[in-house]
């Protein structure tokens, strides 16, 4: 299976009012100073705490961040003279900071807020604390700036295990997809899937705003596969664990047979274990299919039938001459 790396895209910025807008009601965020700075661009994911700044070293400032005072900014602002807070403030102010985010239910006053509103710089409140804000609101910026990648193929759930069909147009993969759904599974998108990389290693996939779990079946014509099977028959997102590539047969190809030669596929930086599937007519992918995700399931709870007959393999060839028999005994069974 070939990954074009060049189909990869992210987000270089988001602005401060398209932040304020999708997390305002997650994290109850409210405007302290209106408006201001709402154009403001956000390029960076990670976070920062400007406590040294405030103190007056700004050396290693990383100002371009979303700025988040918690309780310790706020009572270190309040232990100095009105005169030395506004300067600690202002010096802040004179950064290009996209935005500060006061946690703990904190404000500060009337005259700060006024100075950060001539800066531009927006400031919001929430009553949640600073560790519960700092970790939702860094899982909102990196599925924000994480690289995504658009893959033509199937993403099916199948006994809780994310399996990517892909393969040539006309192959059949919505086929499958569409008998694995008939027998109980649930279809997260098909056709056109939008994989994004959550974390460092974990890949979540789903259909586009338009497609959604409308699916395409030649002969037939599209059908809306949660109009006709119900709501339990989809998923709006499932994570990629497994990827199976179908193929047409080729008699003078050398398949595995054994499963000892594990092979992964990389996506986005994240190596998925890759079954080459070899199909021809009266051929039973979608069983196969199943089987495949249990195999998973049971490699993932430290079970490979591989390695095991490969022991037993083993163990027999080095029995090879103590046993006059395949069989030792065959019991009484009259059945």
């Amino acid at each position: 299976m070939k990954i074009d790396p060049g189909g990869e895209t992210r987000k270089r910025s988001i602005t401060v009012g398209f932040l304020f807008e999708v997390t305002k009601d997650r994290f109850k965020l409210r405007k302290l100073n209106g408006e201001n700075g709402f154009a403001n661009e956000i390029k960076d994911k990670n976070l920062h705490r400007p406590g040294l700044a405030l103190a007056g070293y700004v050396e290693l400032f990383t100002y371009d961040r979303v700025q988040i005072m918690g309780n310790t900014e706020i009572r270190y602002l309040k232990s100095l003279e009105p005169g030395h807070r506004r300067s600690a403030f202002k010096a802040l102010l004179e950064f290009n900071i996209p935005c500060i985010i006061l946690t703990n239910g904190n404000t500060v006053e009337d005259d700060l807020l006024e100075a950060a509103s001539a800066k531009n710089i927006p400031i919001f409140g929430t009553p949640f604390n600073t560790t519960k804000v700092s970790y939702f609101l860094a899982d909102f910026l990196d599925d924000q700036f994480a690289p995504q990648m658009m893959v033509h193929g199937s993403l099916v759930d199948v006994y809780g295990v994310g399996v990517l069909l892909t393969g040539r147009s006309g192959i059949g993969k919505s086929e499958i997809a569409l008998d694995l759904v008939e027998r109980g599974h649930r279809l997260a998108a098909d056709d056109v899937v939008m994989i994004t990389r959550k974390g460092e290693g974990i890949l979540i996939g789903a259909g586009t705003d338009l497609v959604k779990h409308f699916m395409e079946v030649r002969g037939l014509g599209l059908i809306d596969v949660r109009s006709m099977f119900g709501v339990r028959a989809i998923r709006f997102q499932k994570r990629v664990e497994v990827v199976i590539e179908l193929e047409e047969w080729k008699p003078d190809e050398d398949y595995t047979r054994t499963g000892l030669d594990d092979l992964s596929v990389s996506i986005l930086d994240v190596d998925i274990p890759l079954v080459k599937l070899p199909i021809f007519p009266g051929k039973n992918v979608t069983v196969i299919t199943e089987v495949i995700s249990l195999n998973y399931l049971l490699k993932h709870y430290g079970y490979d039938a591989a390695k095991v007959f490969a022991k037993r393999l083993e163990g027999l060839i080095g029995e090879k001459g103590k046993r006059s028999r395949a069989i030792d005994y065959f019991e009484h069974d009259f059945e």
